[in-house]
């Protein structure tokens, strides 16, 4: 396999990735914080290396192939994860396995943290966090194809290679698609920031809680996470955004284009919505039955904290696994099911489940009139053999790396809550796991490290949909 065009856009990616650090070092600079020269530093050897990659492999004719492609989003992940870290690594004086973690979290917006005292950290690191966060839930892959023509060649591949998102292109190019997408990205993040700062927060929450909230990611300024504030209304506009961050950008982009019925009328939306709905009904009526909450109390927090779980942000309003074991259990089931496919959120995803309900449907038909046939058709689009065989691929795979890791977490000495919730977490990006060591009020830094390389690697297989990432490991893949 020919890797000097892969290697090349690797390096372009580090030059941008440079650039980005001077954002948290001027920032730094501007509110005379110290440490604005851990990210200078870390620019520099990030930018040499880059330059060197980009120089050295670069190539007359560009054109990348299929396993190229999935080789390219595999390391560029990876690599900027690598190189992220390295601002955390100087700054706060951490092991640099904690630093990677703590990117790998950040740009796979898994949202599990080392880190403590964020309070009084410094702002640069903040910024950079969020930043990374923000990044990571929109994609690389899509910032790319929208800024760099040539990587518009096989971009709807691209698109594949990174997120679910198996809908019909609402484009013809590619490269259209993905700069509109980051438009309105970009454009709900500074909506989101402006509602935050009129419901009390200051600029520098607002702009990094607007970056963490759409992306899904639920990284805070603060260790008290969301619970820092007490205005229900910040409370709503979160899960309102949250929500958002959970649906498909590609049906923004039709809505925009004057298909306005889009959404509304998108099958995935709708059970997405209508499941979050009867959620937040059916759980704060059981929570305003069995605690001292009022039920507009009990509705805040079941519709915060279950949108935060649901669509794998992570934010913590308060300490769920308090509310007794039924509500734990309840929050463990939510983490697996994941917004909807070509979104920020991490999980299974809606339309697997649907999927998967309307194939048992058939199937229960098929045995009851076994000379019927019937169509399996879903979203208004007959579902076919490709698709069947990725979902099946997919749900083996997702269960079959959550056993493993649970299995390889507790042979280093992790109990069985920590050790299942941690691997379910990773792997479906969402952040706190259950018990007392990594639930909402805990995290992360007291895991071996061991550990932390093991769900780095479940963050990232998580966040690129598994297969991915388990086809490097094919020997057809390196077959020529």
């Amino acid at each position: 396999m020919n890797i000097r065009p892969v290697l090349y856009v690797i390096g372009l990616f580090l030059t941008v990735l440079s650039l980005l650090m001077l954002v948290p070092a001027f920032y730094d600079f501007l509110v005379h914080e110290p440490g604005k020269f851990a990210f200078v530093w870390s620019a520099a050897a990030t930018a040499l290396t880059g330059l060197i990659l980009y120089v050295c492999c670069r190539t007359k004719e560009f054109n990348l192939k299929s396993r190229q492609i999935f080789l390219l989003t595999n390391l560029t992940w990876l690599t900027l994860s690598a190189f992220a870290a390295l601002p955390l690594w100087i700054q706060l004086d951490i092991s640099y396995t904690d630093a990677f973690f703590e990117t790998m979290s950040a740009i796979t917006t898994t949202g599990s943290t080392v880190l403590t005292g964020l309070d009084n950290m410094n702002k640069g690191v903040l910024l950079w966090r969020s930043l990374l966060q923000w990044l990571g839930g929109i994609g690389f892959i899509v910032i790319a194809v929208a800024v760099l023509p040539f990587l518009k060649v096989g971009g709807m591949r691209l698109f594949q290679s990174e997120s679910s998102d198996w809908s019909d292109k609402v484009m013809p190019r590619s490269g259209s698609i993905a700069k509109r997408i980051v438009c309105i990205y970009l454009g709900l993040t500074i909506f989101c920031a402006y509602l935050f700062f009129l419901g009390g927060m200051n600029g520098f929450e607002a702009i990094n809680h607007a970056m963490t909230t759409l992306s899904t990611g639920g990284y805070s300024t603060s260790d008290n996470s969301m619970g820092q504030f007490t205005n229900p209304f910040i409370h709503w506009n979160a899960t309102l955004f949250m929500l958002l961050g959970g649906l498909p950008f590609v049906l923004f982009v039709k809505f925009l284009k004057g298909d306005h019925k889009a959404l509304i009328e998108d099958t995935q939306v709708v059970n997405f919505v209508q499941f979050l709905l009867i959620i937040w009904i059916g759980f704060s009526i059981w929570l305003f039955m069995h605690s001292s909450y009022n039920f507009l109390e009990s509705l805040t927090l079941v519709a915060f904290n279950t949108t935060s779980v649901v669509t794998t942000t992570g934010y913590a309003l308060t300490d769920y696994t308090l509310w007794g074991g039924f509500a734990a259990t309840f929050f463990f089931f939510l983490t697996f099911v994941g917004g909807c496919s070509g979104s920020t959120a991490g999980g299974i995803k809606i339309f697997r489940f649907e999927i998967g309900a309307k194939l048992l449907m058939i199937q229960l038909k098929q045995l009851a009139h076994p000379r019927a046939c019937f169509v399996q058709s879903y979203n208004g689009q007959q579902i076919g053999s490709d698709i069947l065989r990725s979902l099946i691929a997919f749900s083996f795979f997702f269960g079959l790396l959550v056993s493993l890791l649970t299995l390889l977490l507790s042979l280093l000495g992790l109990d069985l809550v920590t050790s299942l919730s941690g691997a379910a977490t990773a792997i479906a990006n969402v952040g706190p796991g259950l018990g007392d060591i990594i639930g909402p009020a805990g995290n992360f830094a007291s895991l071996p490290d061991a550990a932390k390389w093991l769900l780095s690697l479940g963050m990232l297989m998580g966040r690129l949909e598994v297969i991915t990432v388990l086809v490097l490991f094919t020997p057809q893949f390196w077959k020529g």
